[in-house]
């Protein structure tokens, strides 16, 4: 979770891949203070979408201060909610901890983490200090159940 937002307890949600009119209908989210030792029930009262974040409010949250409280945290949803990401897409949490290898065999290493610019994704692979394209025309294939990202870099693009 982001910063607040206004004075009536909105606060922004950075990195959801899921659309306003998605979470919506999920309704509620578990949230967890950024240790974890906290956990909470939020009933979602408003969601927009701004730019390339969402704003939410809750209900019960109505003030700034109250909402204040909720930045830092994560919000988490059981995947068994989650609506199909539709054909040949797939959520950024399915796609960390997958192997990426070379279209040529070579072993890539994995995943940590997905990052995206306002028209773009990229790949942050372990071992490696560039980020990897997550789209067309590198990526060729996707494979979940096997856990494996298959990428055609260009010659020379994972050379020191």
């Amino acid at each position: 979770m982001g910063r607040t937002h206004g004075v009536d307890g909105e606060v922004y949600v950075d990195q959801c891949s899921l659309t306003s009119d998605q979470l919506t209908v999920i309704g509620s989210v578990e949230w967890r203070s950024a240790d974890r030792s906290t956990k909470r029930t939020l009933k979602l009262h408003r969601v927009r979408a701004t730019h390339d974040r969402l704003l939410v409010r809750f209900d019960g949250v109505t003030v700034r201060e109250v909402a204040a409280r909720l930045t830092n945290g994560t919000l988490w949803v059981d995947e068994s909610v989650l609506p199909d990401p539709g054909p040949g897409l797939a959520y950024t949490y399915q796609l960390v901890g997958l192997r990426v290898v070379h279209v040529d065999g070579r072993e890539i290493g994995k995943v940590k983490d997905v990052v995206s610019t306002t028209d773009r994704m990229f790949y942050v692979v372990e071992g490696h200090e560039m980020l990897m394209p997550a789209h067309e025309p590198f990526v060729k294939h996707v494979d979940l159940a096997a856990g494996v990202i298959t990428l055609d870099l260009p010659p020379g693009f994972l050379e020191p």
